[in-house]
């Protein structure tokens, strides 16, 4: 079972028909959507400031989501699939983005609707990621716009298949 504790007075509230794998860690003040799975060996930690995760949300194998106290709060819109091992620290992801394997993004970064942040790469602290593009690199840098292919086939894709998967877990 999950580890979902209350920490400084915050209980963790989940949405509908989430997933969390048997050694997701969620703490404090976090509030997540419908339809959402948390998987092994990933960490949300709301113990210094607050995590707000919106509908269809993956988080996978590894990933840390933290916040900097009182200064960054984590804010992740729907339909959004961040990738193995990657961290998000005080940083606002907005709908229908992915987030690479092993990617950074940085406290108060925006990472804005329809974007692709590569594996890999370091969003800053304060950065803009431009919805509708992709970017990678240390530091993260504009490389070119998310075609129609990419936006079906990767982003959404991506989120419906982790629903899928989720679904074989708690059967």
């Amino acid at each position: 079972m999950a580890i979902v504790r209350e920490v400084r007075g915050f209980t963790p509230k989940m949405g509908e028909n989430c997933f969390l794998a048997e050694t997701a860690v969620v703490i404090g003040d976090v509030t997540m959507g419908d339809d959402c799975s948390v998987w092994y060996g990933c960490v949300l930690r709301g113990d210094v400031n607050s995590i707000v995760i919106g509908n269809k949300v993956n988080i996978q194998d590894g990933a840390v989501v933290h916040t900097l106290y009182q200064r960054s709060k984590s804010v992740i819109g729907d339909n959004v699939s961040i990738g193995h091992n990657a961290v998000i620290h005080g940083a606002t992801i907005e709908s229908d983005c992915l987030i690479g394997m092993g990617a950074i993004v940085l406290d108060n970064a925006v990472v804005e609707s329809g974007a692709i942040v590569a594996a890999g790469a370091l969003v800053t602290a304060g950065m803009r990621v431009e919805g509708g593009y992709i970017y990678a690199g240390v530091p993260a840098k504009k490389i070119k716009a998310v075609d129609d292919k990419q936006r079906d086939e990767i982003i959404r894709r991506i989120a419906e298949d982790y629903m899928m998967y989720a679904s074989w877990y708690k059967k």
